[in-house]
């Protein structure tokens, strides 16, 4: 069943106001305008703060600059939305200012999920996408992201291309293309659905939670679901843009209200996915949250000894060192790479991949698209428990009695710039060679600063480490920690945040 499937009525005040304004044809001026700057998967700004509509047009503009220079722009762009305020609108801005430049666009007519976007690029053979959402965000945030024509994250290189031309305050006319209006979905759940054993998932009768988080993966998998006979309760699949009590992101403590669904209704697990679904997140039969390095590994480990897809491993520098034991064990090369789903991407398109994954629950196959995707991840997940005949909690416990007892944490310091890059200052010097007890075994520095130390393993569990990881948009640091016991997770936790805040 489907529970609060209508659109929720919202509070006139907490409507977004304002005219939308009129496109800037003309070269904008860079002088006096609001900096720009693009993270680990496009540009993030608060609504009517920095995210406007004038900004919204900057960043179009700088992306037909780069598809006129370096894509075949006659084959168009994709355009869709997430569910949060405004997006629609958005969307049409940044359509209109393609059009202008004379590239051809398709503009999704729904909320659609990126990896929906993703899809129809490659597909297609459109010149790239774009992507209004801000992903796991807070309510009053959005995005725009950009998809390359290979359908993926683009690459590092793409967008330094794109942040210089948005500096560049980059704006080319053209002869107005046409704007056509297209629903993604049917064909993304068409492909989604051709990767997992949907007939052997039903006859396994186990139950399954579904949580898309009132984002743009609402209703996508429950439909696949239903149409297959497969047990499910669904939650939080209105639209509702102020995302009440929570932030859609699949980790504690946004995922309570699924985590209580499963004991409620007996469901063998809950899948939750993020603001635009390309993130994963789950719960165990017995409400325990499973973090995205268990998913990984439970997926990686399946596929490796079940399925046996050929290719290498890819995990970015911050998630569990579990997929190296794994990994090992079936001879495959893993390779380890900077945070963030665009330099996975980047690999996919120099070797096979047979899965590659980040901290943040988005993981990807080449096999695929070179793209994270919550909903197939999903698929797959129940996919595994069909075939292994074990509800998710047994799965992980089995991985964790093979390969080791691996636990892992995360604490996000929202702390000023100075006091940020003081901590990674600290980090980085020679002469801090201890973490409150614990020595420092050795440091890296592939993204951030990773400590590995002597702490205890119990056996065989997980070597620990903790890393210092400065948002470079956002007064935001990260520490995140892996160990062999979840009280010694939050000890070297507490000792970072104790370590960040020291002057």
């Amino acid at each position: 069943m489907i529970a609060n499937t209508e659109p929720a009525a919202l509070n006139p005040r907490q409507q977004i106001s304002g005219s939308e304004g009129t496109p800037n044809d003309a070269r904008r001026a860079t002088e006096g305008v609001t900096p720009i700057k693009f993270g680990t998967d496009g540009w993030r700004a608060v609504i009517a703060d920095d995210f406007t509509f004038e900004n919204v047009r900057r960043v179009a503009g700088a992306i037909a600059s780069y598809v006129l220079k370096h894509e075949d722009p006659s084959r168009g762009l994709i355009v869709g939305y997430d569910t949060r305020f405004g997006s629609a609108r958005f969307a049409r801005a940044a359509a209109e200012v393609l059009a202008g430049a004379g590239i051809p666009v398709k503009l999704a007519s729904d909320h659609s999920p990126t990896p929906a976007i993703s899809l129809a690029v490659k597909s297609t053979g459109a010149a790239g996408g774009v992507v209004i959402t801000s992903s796991h965000n807070p309510w009053n945030w959005n995005g725009v992201k950009f998809k390359a024509k290979f359908g993926g994250s683009a690459t590092p290189a793409i967008m330094k291309v794109i942040e210089q031309e948005t500096a560049a305050g980059a704006a080319p006319n053209g002869k107005h293309a046409d704007i056509e209006e297209v629903d993604l979905k049917p064909a993304y759940i068409r492909a989604v659905s051709r990767f997992a054993d949907l007939d052997l998932i039903a006859k396994a009768r186990f139950k399954f939670a579904i949580d898309s988080m009132y984002g743009s993966g609402r209703c996508i998998l429950a439909q696949i679901f239903k149409d297959h006979g497969i047990d499910f309760v669904a939650i939080r699949q209105e639209v509702n843009p102020l995302f009440p009590e929570i932030n859609p992101e699949p980790i504690e403590p946004h995922v309570r209200m699924l985590q209580e669904t499963v004991v409620r209704e007996h469901c063998h697990a809950g899948f939750a996915t993020d603001g635009d679904a390309d993130r994963i997140g789950a719960v165990a039969e017995d409400g325990s949250f499973v973090d995205s390095h268990k998913i990984f590994s439970v997926l990686l480990e399946w596929l490796l000894r079940r399925k046996q897809w050929p290719g290498e491993v890819v995990r970015a520098f911050n998630t569990t060192r579990m997929l190296d034991r794994i990994a090992a064990k079936h001879g495959r090369k893993l390779n380890e790479c900077a945070i963030g789903f665009k330099h996975i991407a980047d690999l996919m398109m120099d070797r096979e991949i047979v899965i590659g994954g980040e901290e943040s629950g988005g993981i990807g196959y080449s096999r695929y698209l070179p793209e994270r995707d919550g909903i197939l991840n999903s698929l797959l997940l129940a996919n595994v428990l069909a075939e292994e005949k074990k509800p998710l909690g047994a799965l992980v416990a089995s991985l964790q009695k093979e390969y080791g007892r691996h636990f892992y944490g995360r604490r996000d310091l929202h702390i000023p710039d100075d006091i940020k890059f003081g901590a990674i200052e600290r980090a980085k010097s020679e002469s801090t060679k201890r973490l409150g007890k614990y020595g420092v075994i050795k440091k890296e520095g592939l993204d951030g600063i990773k400590f590995f130390l002597d702490a205890p393993t119990h056996g065989n569990g997980a070597e620990a480490w903790i890393l210092f990881r400065a948002s470079g948009t956002e007064p935001l640091l990260r520490v995140y920690a892996e160990a062999a016991s979840p009280e010694l997770v939050q000890e070297i936790l507490g000792t970072g945040e104790a370590f960040v805040q020291a002057a």
